[in-house]
């Protein structure tokens, strides 16, 4: 069997002590804070901000989508209004407008 004695002095033994205090001491002070109630909850609030954002940038993507195509149905390529779609539509709102007003002048009246 090979001898596997120390051959470091006591002064070099007592500094490697001293390190290696020091470092148990910055890893229980890592592990003080992780687990820390105020860390937690940060971490938590970190984390919905950060899925309410993805969810936000998601829903303006689908909008914004649905925006283009809406605008893609009633402009055409030059960016002119396709009046075969627009006139349909407003006569539409129009008359939609138009029945609202006269129901609320029948109910007031």
């Amino acid at each position: 069997m090979a001898d596997t004695a120390d051959t470091r002095t006591p002064a070099q033994i007592e500094a490697d002590i001293r390190r290696r205090r020091a470092t148990l001491a910055e890893t229980l002070d890592e592990i003080g804070v992780r687990v820390h109630p105020k860390t937690i909850v940060g971490d938590a609030k970190a984390k919905v901000a950060s899925n309410i954002d993805h969810t936000l940038g998601r829903a303006y993507v689908g909008v914004n989508k649905a925006v283009t195509d809406v605008r893609a149905r009633f402009v055409d390529e030059d960016g002119a209004p396709r009046l075969e779609r627009v006139v349909p539509v407003a006569l539409v709102v129009v008359g939609v407008v138009g029945l609202l007003a006269f129901s609320t002048r029948r109910r007031k009246g």
